[in-house]
């Protein structure tokens, strides 16, 4: 019966609880101020969507507007205004509309606003910036954002075989989906400037000849076509996997690609001479290829020329080479790769001799590397030993601790470049900084005629810095 009783006891309490909560105010103060000196704060003052695609719906944005007040908040309304507001779409605490009314906002709360745009063509050659105010009327006082996107028009190019010889100009950028195909025997010139931005899975394929001659200030472009940051203040510049890569067939033959910049790639650049008995051909100059989810550079039986190259930032390894005959000048081999642990190291031979037969009955595997730096994180080097090969560096800066030998001749060893890198900060600059063991360290004798300037247009001089940057002194 005490337990009976004990129970009564306890559902009468849990009841009163219960009616209480209905006839008492809550905790929560739903107050509303309607002093005109109670006003919202914002976590932006102009909200910057930066480059959008005209006619192409745009990424979405967000700010964030804040109640910094003790009692809740009621705007009256919210409306972009300006003859651009059409342009802009809204969403203010998960509604989506162009007008709103009443918005509240609780004490000391917040809420969310996002903004997409679709902007129209401009006819125009370079970026036009479209402006807008987000307009917030609170007590009688309006406050205002600067809603601002940057309008670039673009060519679309989808699926697309160049079958005669064409040139592409630097009128617009170009957006390629599914693919680029140079076919066999057809010629695609590059203009310098020029930006080819390819989609999520497309590709290049060179089966012809491609001439992309870029100049100092002109670089020709090859990179995804996201814009924007992944977070504040990381640019997608810096992603890799954005696009599959950039590859040159077994037909292809003639290459040449100067002043370029080669980036967030899946495959990188490939340069396939497997099914023919006639190698291909690439030449590079004063060309950039970095962030590759795999390898930057592969060939395979190819011939690879490049000088005053940059090859960075790989999951698996920078320049992998298997046959062919190879040379490179004045480069720099650096692997400071984000986003997964190395596969491999930065810079790998395979086909060298009969140890590493890949049983196609080409011949073996030749390179020569002069006044180049190979340094980063994980292995520089696939072979410490190349005796009974026809690898051979001379005058370069290794990570590893060796010593010179036949193949390495005149190296400086275990010795740090000093690179403007900061990986942990996004940052990735290979140039030298002051104290570099690489500044005049290169032997001029090695220096070929094409290396006489960098991609900066620096002259080498006649002490010429290791790798592919001619050191500048910062201003103080």
């Amino acid at each position: 019966m005490s337990v009976i009783l004990q129970m009564k006891k306890y559902l009468t309490l849990f009841l009163g609880v219960i009616i209480a909560a209905a006839f008492f105010p809550s905790c929560i103060d739903d107050d509303f101020t309607t002093s005109p000196s109670d006003v919202l704060e914002f976590s932006v003052d102009t909200l910057n969507m930066g480059v959008i695609f005209t006619e192409e719906p745009s990424t979405t944005h967000r700010f964030v507007v804040y109640n910094r007040n003790s009692k809740a908040v009621s705007i009256s309304n919210i409306a972009m205004q300006g003859p651009n507001a059409g342009l802009f779409r809204l969403n203010v605490d998960g509604f989506s509309g162009s007008d709103f009314s009443n918005v509240e906002i609780r004490a000391n709360d917040s809420i969310f606003v996002f903004v997409a745009a679709t902007l129209p063509a401009n006819n125009q050659s370079v970026p036009v910036d479209v402006d807008a105010t987000l307009n917030f009327t609170t007590n009688g006082v309006n406050q205002q954002i600067i809603v601002r996107a940057s309008g670039r028009d673009i060519t679309r190019l989808r699926a697309l075989t160049i079958t005669s010889d064409t040139r592409l100009t630097a009128n617009h950028p170009y957006q390629i989906f599914d693919s680029l195909v140079v076919a066999p025997e057809a010629t695609l010139t590059i203009d310098p400037g020029v930006e080819l931005l390819f989609h999520d899975g497309a590709y290049m394929a060179v089966r012809g000849s491609l001439k992309a001659v870029g100049a100092v200030d002109k670089e020709i472009s090859f990179a995804g076509d996201r814009t924007g940051d992944v977070i504040t203040d990381v640019s997608f510049d810096i992603m890799s996997r954005q696009w599959i890569g950039l590859f040159f067939t077994s037909t292809s033959h003639d290459n040449q690609m100067d002043y370029c910049h080669i980036r967030n790639t899946e495959y990188g650049v490939t340069v396939d001479g497997t099914l023919t008995e006639r190698p291909v051909d690439l030449s590079m100059l004063n060309t950039r290829l970095r962030n590759s989810g795999d390898i930057v550079l592969q060939a395979f039986h190819a011939n690879i020329t490049a000088i005053g190259c940059e090859f960075a930032e790989a999951a698996n390894g920078c320049v992998y080479l298997q046959g062919g005959a190879h040379i490179f000048n004045h480069c720099t081999f650096a692997n400071y790769y984000l986003f997964s642990a190395l596969g491999g190291p930065i810079l790998q031979f395979w086909h060298l001799n009969a140890d590493s037969d890949d049983d196609s009955g080409r011949p073996y595997t030749s390179a020569d590397l002069s006044n180049c730096i190979i340094y980063g994180n994980g292995a520089d080097l696939s072979h410490g030993d190349f005796t009974d090969t026809n690898i051979y560096l001379r005058r370069c800066l290794l990570k590893s601790d060796g010593t010179d030998d036949d193949h390495f001749i005149s190296c400086i060893w275990a010795e740090d470049p000093l690179y403007y890198t900061v990986r942990s900060d996004y940052y990735f600059d290979y140039r030298l900084r002051p104290d570099s063991p690489a500044i005049g360290a290169g032997d001029p004798v090695l220096t070929l005629p094409q290396a006489a300037t960098d991609r900066y247009g620096l002259p080498r001089g006649t002490q010429p810095d290791l790798g592919a940057y001619v050191f500048v002194a910062p201003q103080e």
